[in-house]
């Protein structure tokens, strides 16, 4: 029988503590579940009020991995859920909106995918993002290239741009935007990877054709459609090492110079926590939350 913890009240069950989800590190599932409880204060926010999209991959990264969208099978009924909108008619998710929540969700061995809107308003976008994906032999270091020139270009726009790691090989930029549809963010950001390929054209490439890709930054741009989920700040990826989506200051951007220096484990964030807090957190304010020029 799974042991049983209480987590604010709510009685969360954990399985397979001592199980190796990665191998090349020996980091185990007990070590997961112990940095989500670490890290939760700065997590939630970025959770809360979003379906989440989980990407499990309960025997670890060279398991079986798949997506879970609608609510699991054998959720607690004090979990929150909310109905989305989908093509297909409406389905229900997950809402993670505390610790007791968080625990039991980490506790299925997932990566935490979120939509660019809340649960309330899921026709409006509350985020705009470019997800950088680098085809080799181009990584991170040319990422971070891009991800200045995008920051320059959405600032000209009164948008402040904000950067996490992918948590893989790539970059995440986040801007907080207001007042504009999943489908005009969506316009707005592929016209924004358009002119970044016109303007470093040896570096840049705005459409997702494999054979067009290697040496360059692929700008995904179509995360922002409503369907579309992201990687969560701070959620550990399943890749062959526990990569934490870690948010990155621009001095570290502008500083990068190899791979590494922009790699985060979970054992990396409390330090970093404690130097910068959640580096995200101007996203919260909706005042300063950017409009789309008109012509977007």
């Amino acid at each position: 029988m799974a042991p049983i913890t209480e987590v604010e009240g709510r009685r969360v069950a954990l399985s397979n503590l001592d199980k190796v989800l990665y191998p090349a590190s020996g980091f185990t599932k007990a070590e997961l579940l112990h940095y989500y409880a670490t890290v939760a204060d700065v997590l939630l926010p970025h959770l809360r009020d979003r379906p989440v999209s989980f990407l499990r991959y309960p025997d670890g990264p060279d398991g079986q991995l798949f997506f879970a969208k609608n609510v699991p099978p054998g959720t607690p009924d004090w979990v929150t859920t909310a109905e989305v909108p989908r093509s297909e008619g409406p389905a229900r998710m997950v809402l993670v909106q505390d610790l007791a929540s968080l625990m039991w969700a980490a506790n299925l061995v997932t990566e935490f995918h979120t939509h660019q809107w809340v649960a309330a308003e899921p026709g409006e976008a509350d985020r705009l993002v470019f997800d950088l994906d680098p085809g080799p032999p181009a990584t991170a270091v040319d990422c971070c290239e891009v991800a200045l020139w995008l920051r320059e270009r959405l600032a000209g726009d009164g948008i402040a741009a904000y950067a996490k790691t992918s948590g893989a090989k790539g970059l995440h930029l986040l801007a907080g935007v207001r007042g504009a549809s999943s489908e005009r963010v969506s316009a707005y950001a592929k016209a924004l990877a358009v002119e970044a390929e016109r303007a470093l054209p040896e570096l840049v490439v705005h459409r997702m054709t494999r054979s067009l890709r290697p040496g360059k930054v692929f700008v995904d741009w179509s995360q922002n459609a409503a369907r579309k989920t992201t990687a969560a700040p701070y959620t550990v990826r399943a890749r062959a090492e526990p990569g934490v989506s870690a948010p990155v200051t621009w001095e570290e951007v502008a500083g990068c110079r190899r791979e590494r220096d922009l790699v985060f484990l979970p054992g990396d964030l409390p330090a970093r926590l404690a130097d910068h807090g959640d580096l995200l957190a101007p996203l919260f304010d909706r005042e300063a939350a950017g409009t789309l020029p008109p012509s977007a």
